[in-house]
């Protein structure tokens, strides 16, 4: 007999079946075309200007927008949807009337989420791949890195959308959250050239660890801190947003 979280992924699975044409789009097309406007057009002006950053400026982009797409793609999946499951699907509460546990819808809804993000970060791996922006074998890592980094933001964004009033709360996510972290988490340029409040902000953020640890395995060099310290530090906003997200499932289902 499968396991119930087995059970609860294989639901969110199975929809997916449905659905998983328009995601072609956002993991192939949409990767190549700002690899295109930003790695190719606007690096060329930058490397034509500047050595500092020491590589091709696609090279250092590309990796950094992997990163950051797999944050999109673990926060967009990861609000609206659990949004639904308690208010509008309320597909939680037919769960709920199963033999399956709180835990076990948690787990086996992170775990959808978590496969989606690693299929889009493979797809953004093969658009670098054909671009020539990889330079090491340790490349073929970067999905498992884009899976804890979309679990790093997936886990809170749980507990953020159960508690959530209105789904107007996820634009609001986006503006305070999603967007500066994306700018100044060192996608687009090395959070050494901030202010050190900023720099501060983008060291705590989940996006930053993911990037330097992408940019790590597809050029083949060292990391900023290390290459435990930045696992760790994903870890721990894993840890953190799950026992959030249990219990903010719980006082909506209870257990």
């Amino acid at each position: 007999m499968a396991h119930p979280t087995a059970l609860a992924l294989e639901y969110h699975l199975v929809s997916y079946r449905r659905t998983w044409r328009a995601s072609v789009f956002s993991s192939f097309a949409l990767p190549a075309m700002f690899l295109v406007a930003m790695g190719i057009t606007v690096g060329h002006y930058i490397d034509e200007r500047s050595t500092a950053i020491g590589v091709p400026y696609l090279d250092y982009l590309g990796p950094g927008l992997l990163a950051s797409t797999a944050l999109q793609v673990a926060v967009g999946d990861s609000t609206w949807p659990v949004f639904s499951g308690f208010n509008w699907t309320r597909i939680y509460h037919s769960m709920r009337a199963s033999p399956l546990t709180v835990g076990d819808m948690l787990r086996g809804h992170l775990l959808f989420v978590t496969l989606r993000v690693g299929l889009s970060a493979a797809g953004f791996l093969v658009v670098l791949l054909l671009f020539g922006a990889l330079h090491s074998w340790w490349a073929v890592l970067t999905p498992l890195v884009s899976v804890l980094l979309g679990a790093a933001c997936a886990a809170p964004c749980f507990a953020f959308a159960a508690r959530a009033e209105s789904d107007g709360a996820f634009a609001v996510l986006f503006r305070v959250a999603v967007v500066p972290m994306t700018l100044f988490a060192g996608v687009f340029f090395p959070v050494e050239s901030l202010p050190v409040p900023a720099r501060l902000l983008a060291w705590v953020s989940p996006l930053w660890h993911g990037v330097e640890l992408s940019r790590a395995a597809t050029l083949g060099t060292a990391t900023a801190w290390g290459l435990p310290a930045h696992v760790a530090v994903l870890v721990l906003w894993c840890g953190v947003g799950y026992v959030l997200a249990l219990r903010s499932f719980t006082r909506k289902l209870g257990d």
